[in-house]
């Protein structure tokens, strides 16, 4: 027998979903970039990364700007292969800017997570789940209290979204480089000398 979620996470991937994401899309764009959402719209993601239906869990829908970074182009004194205009492309992954800018919205809160829910040719939609570490439901709940004793932690690359940005599931030959942080292995030789 399958689950709900199993139809949900079919429907996602389903062609059914144009036509109703580009409804969507239309009166997304019309919103501020972070809104505070009444329930997740992929209920399936949410409860994967730990969404609870419960007092001191919120959802975010965060809208970031696609694409790489926009340069001003030097008007002078270099060919133009190293005027540093094309392929200038943040570090980060969209996902995690946006988890980055809904911690800044509520600051009392802590990242659990985010998930994809849409983009066009402009904008890239993503939900973030936060969590409230003062309040007691969360700190009484043995699944979440984890949470309670972290500050920042989406600011420190602590969560999915941010690990797998940091390139922290790879595995084999260089990935010894990786761990703990990158800045932690190519600082050595700096520390040495």
């Amino acid at each position: 027998m399958r689950s709900m979620y199993s139809y949900i996470a079919e429907f996602w991937k389903s062609r059914d979903l144009d036509e109703l994401m580009w409804e969507r899309l239309q009166k997304w764009r019309r919103e501020p970039a972070v809104v505070r959402i009444e329930r997740p719209t992929r209920l399936n993601r949410a409860r994967a990364l730990g969404y609870k239906a419960k007092r001191g869990i919120i959802v975010v829908r965060v809208r970031v700007r696609r694409g790489g970074r926009r340069a001003t182009r030097p008007c002078r004194g270099r060919k133009t292969k190293n005027q540093m205009v094309n392929r200038l492309t943040p570090k980060k992954s969209l996902q995690w800017i946006a988890e980055e800018r809904a911690n800044r919205k509520y600051p009392n809160c802590e990242v659990l997570g985010s998930y994809w829910v849409g983009e066009d040719g402009r904008y890239k939609w993503f939900e973030v789940i936060l969590v409230d570490r003062s309040c007691p439901d969360i700190i009484s709940d043995k699944n979440l209290n984890w949470i309670t004793k972290q500050k920042g932690r989406v600011y420190r690359g602590l969560t999915p979204a941010a690990r797998k940005s940091r390139g922290l599931r790879r595995k084999g030959f260089g990935s010894e480089k990786i761990r703990p942080s990158y800045r932690a292995n190519f600082r050595k030789e700096k520390d040495e000398g």
